[in-house]
Formats: structure tokens, C-alpha cells, sequence
């Protein structure tokens, strides 16, 4: 039996790869860059099932390298759920500060289990990924003179396409596809519930509720609000004339309104304006209200 004190290549790519990514995550001046997304996805989808396996089956001859491959997926796609259950059941529940750690955790752990089953083994018997071996074969390829030009040519495009074919994917990922632009707006009672609205007041009579304003427009976009009562605006804010979001930005705002008339079923409209366009509402929502004289 050998012993040795090297670690794989491959778990070294894993390690540093795990360390890459709670960095990228943990420091606010890179945990806005699209690097992020681009360490993120393998650290959930591939990274954990790999390292299992590497756990599990420390000999070459234990799985193929397509075997390895797809069960490394598999087992992510298996892993990552269970451990997001169990952190579900403690104080700090599915947050991405204890998902990463948690990860971490458990891939690092996998990796030194890994290594201590490899170093156990005969160095022909370990299996190891020929990085090494890969990238002097694919210079010599490159540098070696071709029997003739037509295929130095073919070699080069074969690179730059396998190249290309990266930074497309890779673009792809961090730089998704823009979905329906819209705005939400909604109305709450006092309590922050889909009920419990004002709907029976006496003249002079306050009422309050909700209003909430979510931006799904993929840009800043100003709002303004307006509350009208049969054909009379009522006096609100100036907070409600001015709102400016950036995109997936919530505004909830608690709205008090004193009504000026009396009467039966009247309705009171929220008007929802965009960018300054003050000429017809963007959304509009409306309660029916009794006001009794007092």
C-alpha cells in the first residue's frame, strides 16, 4: 500500500472552485458581478455530486469518466434539496448565507474523504482527470506542424469554435432573457391582508389601508398615485406623487384618506400613473364605500 500526500488535480479544481464561489458570494464588491452566477451554477448543480462520487469511488476502474459525469448531476440535483430540507428544520432556515456554508461544508468534506481514499490506493489503481496530460496534448496538437495547411486551419477553427461555444453559454447564463414587463399594484387592509378594508365610514371619518407598488419593468420607472372619490380627487401625500423603483423593487406605503361626500356605493378609485404619463391611468383598482353622515 502507498501512501501519498498529493492531492488529486481534480479535487484541487473543486476546492478552488468552492473557495472562488464563497468568495464571490461573501464579499459585496463581487457578489454583483455576473462571475457570481457563473460560480454559483456549478456549486449547486455539479460540484456536491462530484465530490460524492469522488468519495464513493476512489479507483479508476470503479466508473467511467461518462458515468462520473452524469452521476455527478444527478446526485447534486439529489444532494442540494435534502441538505436545503434539513437547514428548513434549524434557527437559520434556507438562506443563501447557510446554503453556501452548508455546501461548502459538505463538498469540502467529500473532497477529504476523496483524498484519503485515494491516497490508499496503488497510484495506478487511483483515479485522477489528465489535466495535465490533456493540455500538453492539445498544444502539440496545436503547435505541431501539419502535413499541410488545410489542416492547421481546421485545427484553429475547431479552438476558436469550442472557444466561442464558452462565452456563448456563458453569456447565456449570466445575461437571461428579459420576461413580460408589467407592475404590480395592489391594495392591503390595515392589517397587511386581502381583507379588512374601509369600506363603511362616516363623513370626516378616516379610513386607511395599503397600497403597494412592485416594478417588474426591467428599468427605474417613476410612479405617481392618485385616489379619487366619485369625480373628486382627495388630498394624499406628496410621497404618493413621486416613487421611483428600480426594477423588482417593492413599495408598500400605509394610505390615509378622509372622505368629502356622502352617499352609498361610491367608488373609490386608486390610480396608478407611469413615468409622468398623467393622462390615463397605467393600472387602476377601486373599493365600493358606504360614507353615512356623522
Amino acid at each position: 500500500m502507498v501512501h501519498r500526500n498529493k492531492i488529486p488535480s481534480d479535487i484541487q479544481v473543486v476546492i478552488a472552485l468552492v473557495l472562488l464561489t464563497c468568495i464571490f458570494i461573501t464579499v459585496p464588491a463581487l457578489s454583483n458581478t455576473p462571475i457570481r452566477t457563473v460560480l454559483g451554477l456549478p456549486m449547486v448543480l455539479f460540484l456536491p455530486g462530484y465530490a460524492l462520487i469522488a468519495a464513493l469511488f476512489p479507483a479508476r476502474d470503479d466508473l467511467d469518466g461518462i458515468e462520473r459525469l452524469a452521476l455527478s448531476f444527478g446526485l447534486s440535483i439529489a444532494v442540494v434539496p435534502l441538505i436545503g430540507l434539513a437547514l428548513n428544520y434549524t434557527p437559520w432556515g434556507i438562506r443563501l448565507l447557510p446554503i453556501l456554508i452548508s455546501l461548502s461544508a459538505f463538498t469540502l468534506l467529500m473532497c477529504a474523504v476523496a483524498v484519503f481514499r485515494r491516497i490508499s490506493l496503488p497510484e495506478d489503481d487511483e483515479f485522477s482527470v489528465p489535466f495535465t496530460s490533456a493540455y500538453v496534448s492539445i498544444k502539440e496538437g496545436i503547435s505541431r506542424k501539419p502535413e499541410n495547411k488545410l489542416d492547421r486551419i481546421l485545427t484553429i477553427l475547431l479552438v476558436i469554435s469550442i472557444l466561442a461555444s464558452v462565452v456563448t453559454l456563458a453569456y447565456v447564463v449570466v445575461t437571461p432573457k428579459e420576461g413580460e414587463k408589467f407592475t404590480e399594484f395592489y391594495i392591503l387592509g390595515p392589517e397587511g391582508m386581502a381583507d379588512g378594508y374601509p369600506t363603511e365610514l362616516r363623513a370626516g371619518q378616516s379610513g386607511n389601508l395599503i397600497i403597494g407598488v412592485v416594478n417588474h419593468e426591467y428599468a427605474d420607472t417613476e410612479y405617481s398615485i392618485e385616489l379619487v372619490l366619485g369625480n373628486n380627487s382627495l388630498p394624499i401625500g406628496q410621497e404618493l406623487q413621486h416613487i421611483t423603483l428600480q426594477h423588482n423593487q417593492t413599495w408598500e406605503k400605509e394610505v390615509i384618506f378622509t372622505p368629502e361626500s356622502v352617499g352609498d356605493d361610491m367608488k373609490l378609485q386608486f390610480l396608478l400613473y407611469k413615468n409622468n404619463n398623467m393622462t390615463e391611468p397605467y393600472r387602476d383598482l377601486h373599493l365600493w364605500i358606504d360614507v353615512g353622515e356623522s
